[in-house]
């Protein structure tokens, strides 16, 4: 009988390290998942431009960046479709967001499918061929919640190079 109280108390006092254990190392890493990240967007980010034939903006309020494929030059999106990259302040991949893509002369929204990756699918039939016209694009995800307008026929004369961008310049930092 002595020896199965014995036993009973080693266990119950192993068990009783390994949950303190677990408390400690869990609340140890709890600042390293909060910092790595934590949802804010604010000043500082860096946005990456991966392609060097695509359109590219950083949203109003610095919260994504778009990058539009306007063809299958760079990345295989498929025949009649533009791919619409977004990219959070982390410069993560937004997935899971609703689109609202809105162009000139257009009364409804243009249908935006995911593709994962945060490639984003709008076919393109319909889009203006010639004169001035805006393509907005608008993301909504949880606490995201902004847009940026692409001015045609301005914007094709102002395509940047691939590379890294600040959330507050429009020039490539190097």
């Amino acid at each position: 009988m002595m020896i199965f109280h014995r036993e009973k108390n080693r266990r119950l006092s192993m068990k009783k390290t390994l949950l303190f254990c677990i408390a400690t190392l869990t609340m140890a890493m709890i600042p390293f998942a909060v910092d790595a990240h934590s949802g804010s967007h604010e000043g500082g980010a860096k946005f990456t431009k991966h392609f060097h034939e695509t359109l590219f903006a950083i949203s109003e309020k610095g919260e994504v960046s778009f990058e539009v494929l306007l063809d299958e030059k760079e990345y295989k999106i498929g025949k009649d479709m533009i791919g619409i990259v977004v990219h959070d302040s982390h410069d993560e991949d937004v997935e899971g967001a609703r689109l609202d893509v809105t162009v000139t002369g257009i009364e409804k929204s243009l249908k935006a499918t995911e593709k994962g990756g945060g490639l984003y699918l709008v076919a393109n039939t319909g889009l203006p061929k010639e004169g001035k016209w805006e393509l907005k694009i608008t993301v909504k995800k949880k606490k995201i919640n902004d847009s940026a307008v692409f001015i045609f026929p301005d914007v094709l004369n102002k395509k940047m190079p691939a590379g890294k961008y600040d959330a507050d310049e429009t020039t490539e930092k190097k």
